[in-house]
């Protein structure tokens, strides 16, 4: 399969990532181009996004720099730190996520996206 990454930019930050072979990370991708305004919930940024994915392969601890899909807010989020739900430096969703993807740089630069920041995600295309 083909690598299929996106670009994530913000007022202040471009950042691509890559998506996994998962069927959640595929549905993303058919969506995008997106453009959505950011919430900030400890060090996780998410947006609603126009799909509907069950919970697949769905993790309640994730990486520094994961990307995922939460299907009870059908939104797409970025984890850059712990969030009100963490216990010690873990990085904990509101509730199980469907990881889709990985940054591909330091992601603690999302500390800087202010609630209601405009945030566009697209496919990268060719090389």
């Amino acid at each position: 399969m083909a690598q299929r990454r996106v670009r994530i930019t913000t007022n202040s930050i471009v950042m691509d990532a890559e998506l996994n072979d998962s069927s959640t990370a595929l549905q993303v991708w058919e969506a995008l181009p997106l453009t959505s305004q950011a919430s900030t919930w400890g060090d996780e940024i998410y947006f609603s996004i126009p799909i509907h994915s069950e919970l697949e392969n769905e993790q309640e601890i994730v990486e520094l720099g994961d990307i995922a899909y939460w299907p009870p807010g059908n939104a797409f989020c970025i984890f850059f730190g712990p969030t009100p739900m963490s216990r010690g430096n873990e990085i904990r969703p509101a509730s199980a996520v469907n990881v889709v993807g990985k940054l591909l740089g330091d992601a603690t630069v999302f500390g800087k996206v202010k609630n209601g920041e405009t945030v566009t995600l697209e496919q990268i295309v060719g090389r």
